[in-house]
């Protein structure tokens, strides 16, 4: 009898500092058969990268208090793990594909659940 490899789940990390937002972006990828881990702002995003090496995307508000901003925080993911996808959202600026880093995305806010389920499968497995 042919034993099968487990489906590992795919790990996202949702960044926002509004905990209203940051809650439904959790709810919304877990309900879509995601494991979540969640971050407040940067600094506290990093450290869950380390915690968490199987993260495969981050999904990051722009917008947040602290030393870096979510765009700062994608060029640092993307220098450090170049693996790991980054889908960046914001309701405020427009960033420019220049000013994101290679192979990252941006939504705008607000977002709708469908959107974010739906660019998060392609950009995981764009085939």
């Amino acid at each position: 009898m042919q034993q099968s490899t487990p489906i590992r789940p795919i790990v996202v990390l949702v960044v926002d500092d509004e905990p209203l937002v940051r809650m439904l972006g959790v709810d919304v990828l877990e309900d879509a058969g995601f494991t979540v881990v969640e971050a407040g702002n940067a600094a506290e995003a990093l450290e869950k990268l380390r915690a968490h090496p199987e993260v495969r995307l981050v999904f990051t508000d722009v917008n947040m208090p602290g030393e870096l901003n979510g765009l700062e925080l994608a060029q640092v993911i993307h220098e450090r793990r170049p693996d790991i996808r980054l889908l960046i959202a914001s309701g405020q600026v427009r960033p420019t594909q220049e000013e994101l880093p290679a192979e990252g995305q941006f939504l705008p806010k607000p977002w709708n659940a469908d959107e974010v389920v739906g660019r998060i499968r392609r950009m995981l497995d764009p085939a």
